[in-house]
């Protein structure tokens, strides 16, 4: 298998996603970085999921913003 140096969401599932935002923002937090109601209303992983992988713009939100916070992380 070949390493995806310019891909750092390479081997990160969307749950992981989740999880790690939901973990440093919590659920609050992350509903004001990105404004959609599974981030807002009754949120949790499952649901969360399950809107994202049916939506792909909101999906790149997510990602875009777990990048962006690996920053901070580190």
């Amino acid at each position: 298998m070949t390493k995806q140096i310019n891909n750092p969401l390479h081997g990160i599932t969307l749950e992981q996603i989740i999880n790690n935002l939901v973990e440093y923002y919590g659920w609050e937090g992350l509903s004001k970085h990105i404004d959609i109601r599974c981030f807002s209303s009754d949120p949790s992983v499952k649901s969360s999921l399950k809107f994202l992988r049916k939506t792909p713009w909101a999906r790149k939100k997510v990602e875009e913003l777990y990048i962006r916070s690996q920053k901070a992380w580190k």
